[in-house]
C-alpha cells in the first residue's frame, strides 16, 4: 500500500469568540488569561462557552465557532467544505489560510496557500490590475520573472485585459474576482483556498473556474479547498467532503455521500399536511387547504407511480383557477412545471390528484412546489412543500450495477426493426 501523501493536516482545531467585542474585551481577562499562561495552566477561558447555534440565545457571552476539527488532505485532493451559513466555513478558512489563529489546536501545511476568501481580499484599491498581480505573486513567494512568465494567461483568463491598467477600485466585484481568481490559480500554489466568492461571478466565468480547480488538482497535482452552497458544484469538483454543523464535523466522507448527508439533514421528510397542523400560508381569502399528501403505490419506488392529493374549500365562486406543480432536485435544479387546465369553479370543498408516471423519476432526492393561481394572481405559494427520495426498483438493482445519471429517466418509447438485406 502507497504512503499517503498529506498536504494539509488539521488537529484539534477550535476557535472561540467573546460576543459583541474584539479580542477578549477586557484588560482583566487578558490578564488573566496571561497569569494563567505563566503558571503552566489551562486558559480559564476555555472552559467556558457556548455552541455557536446562531438560532438560539445563549447564556455565556463566549461561543465556540470551531470545536475539535480533525482531518486530513493528500496532494492532489479536492475537499468540499458543507454547512449551513454560521456553521464556521468561512472561520475555518481563514484559520487555514492563517488569517487567524486558532484558540486551541494547529494546522500543518507543507506548501505555499494562496486564498480567495471574500471578494478583493489582497487587493490594493489604489493600484492597478496589473500592479495587484504582481504583488498578489509577491505575497504568495513568487518572483517577479516567474509572475511576468505567467502575466498574460493571467489577463486573458480573468478577462479584464481591457482594465488591466486601471486601478482596481473602479472594478466591478465580478471583475474583481476574475482577475483575483487568476492569480490564485496561475502562480501555482501548492494549497488553493476558495470560499463562497465564485458566486459573485456570471456563469461563463463560474464554469472557467471550476473547470480551472479540476485542471489543477488532476493534472497539476495541487490541492483545492472549496466551500459553496452549490451541491453540484460541490460533486462535480470534489473529491472529499465534510460537513459542518454548529462549529463541528458531523459527517466526512466522499463528496456524494457528504452532499446527499448534508441535502437529508435539511429534507422536508413530512408526507402528510391536515387542517389542524396548516398555518397562514396554506389559506388566502379565497382558498383554505385542508389536507395535503405525497403518496406512492410502493414506498416511493422508480417503478410505481408518485401522487400528491389536495383537499381544499373554495370560499367565493372562482373564473381562471389552475394549479402549478414545480419539480425540483436538492440542487435546486428545476425538471418540470406541470399547470392545470383552467376552470371555473363553485363554492365548496374539492379535491385534486396530480400523478407522477411510473418509471419517470431516477434514484435522487426532489422537491415540490405548489402554486395556486386565479386569474394569473397567485393565491397560495408552497415551495418545497414536500421532499422525498424516489428508490430504485428492486428488479433494476438485481440486473444493474451502476448508477444513471441524469434528474429523470423516462421510459420512452423504443423501436428496433431489423433491415432485410434485399431491402437495402
Amino acid at each position: 500500500m502507497s504512503k499517503k501523501d498529506i498536504i494539509l493536516k488539521a488537529e484539534n482545531i477550535s476557535k472561540q469568540y467573546r460576543l459583541g467585542v474584539v479580542g477578549t474585551g477586557t484588560l482583566s481577562h487578558d490578564v488573566n488569561r496571561w497569569w494563567h499562561k505563566v503558571r503552566g495552566k489551562e486558559d480559564p477561558y476555555l472552559k467556558v462557552g457556548e455552541t455557536n447555534d446562531r438560532t438560539t440565545k445563549g447564556e455565556s457571552e463566549y461561543v465556540w465557532a470551531l470545536q475539535d476539527i480533525n482531518f486530513e488532505v493528500e496532494r492532489g485532493e479536492v475537499l468540499g467544505i458543507i454547512g449551513k451559513n454560521g456553521a464556521g466555513k468561512s472561520t475555518l478558512l481563514k484559520i487555514l489560510s492563517k488569517v487567524t489563529a486558532p484558540t486551541t489546536g494547529s494546522i500543518k501545511t507543507r506548501g505555499r496557500i494562496a486564498s480567495l476568501l471574500e471578494v478583493g481580499t489582497g487587493f490594493h484599491p489604489e493600484l492597478t490590475g496589473r500592479e495587484n498581480v504582481y504583488l498578489n505573486g509577491a505575497i504568495l513567494g513568487m518572483t517577479k520573472k516567474e509572475i511576468t512568465a505567467k502575466l498574460d494567461e493571467i489577463i486573458a483568463f480573468s478577462g479584464c485585459e481591457r482594465y488591466i491598467d486601471t486601478p482596481t477600485k473602479r472594478y466591478s466585484s465580478g471583475m474583481t474576482v476574475r482577475l483575483a481568481f487568476a492569480v490564485a490559480a496561475f502562480l501555482e500554489p501548492e494549497i488553493l483556498v476558495v470560499d463562497e466568492v465564485l458566486a459573485v461571478g456570471d456563469v461563463e466565468f463560474q464554469k472557467k473556474a471550476i473547470g480551472k480547480m479540476q485542471d489543477i488538482s488532476r493534472e497539476g497535482g495541487r490541492t483545492v479547498l472549496f466551500v459553496s452552497h452549490n451541491m453540484a458544484a460541490v460533486k462535480s469538483l470534489c473529491t472529499k467532503g465534510i460537513v459542518l454543523e454548529h462549529g463541528k464535523v458531523v459527517f466526512s466522507s466522499d463528496a456524494e455521500n457528504a452532499v446527499n448527508y448534508y441535502l437529508e439533514k435539511e429534507s422536508f421528510e413530512k408526507v402528510i399536511y391536515k387542517k389542524e397542523e396548516l398555518d397562514e400560508l396554506y389559506q388566502s381569502d379565497k382558498i383554505v387547504i385542508n389536507r395535503l399528501e405525497l403518496n406512492s403505490d410502493n414506498f416511493f419506488s422508480i417503478a410505481n407511480k408518485t401522487f400528491v392529493n389536495i383537499n381544499y374549500d373554495v370560499l367565493c365562486d372562482l373564473s381562471a383557477f389552475n394549479f402549478s406543480l414545480v419539480l425540483k432536485d436538492f440542487n435546486d435544479v428545476f425538471i418540470l412545471n406541470s399547470i392545470s387546465h383552467v376552470e371555473n369553479i363553485k363554492a365548496g370543498n374539492y379535491e385534486t390528484l396530480f400523478e407522477l408516471p411510473e418509471n419517470f423519476l431516477n434514484d435522487v432526492k426532489y422537491k415540490l412546489r405548489l402554486i395556486f393561481v386565479n386569474e394569473s394572481k397567485i393565491l397560495i405559494d408552497l415551495d418545497d412543500v414536500f421532499s422525498w427520495s424516489a428508490v430504485e426498483s428492486e428488479e433494476r438493482k438485481m440486473n444493474w450495477f451502476g448508477k444513471i445519471g441524469g434528474v429523470v429517466r423516462p421510459k420512452l418509447k423504443w423501436e428496433t426493426k431489423k433491415i432485410n438485406e434485399k431491402n437495402r
